[in-house]
């Protein structure tokens, strides 16, 4: 329930800077304006948090960093392109395995409709 009323926070500020910016911005701009709207909604946002990959024993600064991290429980993935593909699920996953979080969102606001570039990912 806790990850369902945060997630459908999240989904509604992302609507919200769609509709006021629309599509086919850098995904620069829609991560600032995201970030904005979940801190003025009093949620924690780290972005750019860097993503170490785990291989065997030990751990690598690879320089991989997810977009948003919402109450260091959803990671939110942004893009502004053409198509979300499935590496673009797969990078998610990733993120969501490396940092053992549950749920990840893949917004892409490169759509006419924002809710037809939503993806949410449950582990």
């Amino acid at each position: 329930m806790e990850f369902d009323n945060l997630s459908n926070k999240i989904i509604g500020a992302a609507i919200e800077v769609h509709k006021l910016i629309g599509p086919g911005l850098l995904e620069s701009a829609y991560e600032e304006c995201l970030a904005y709207e979940l801190k003025k909604n009093n949620l924690i946002v780290e972005r750019q948090k860097p993503v170490p990959i785990i291989y065997k024993e030990i751990k690598l600064e690879c320089g991989y960093r997810l977009d948003l991290l919402v109450n260091n429980k959803i990671i939110v993935e942004i893009k502004s392109i053409d198509a979300l593909a499935s590496v673009h699920t797969a990078q998610v996953l990733t993120y969501m395995k490396f940092t053992e979080k549950k749920i990840g969102l893949l917004i892409n606001f490169n759509v006419t409709r924002l809710k037809d570039g939503i993806r949410r990912y449950v582990l």
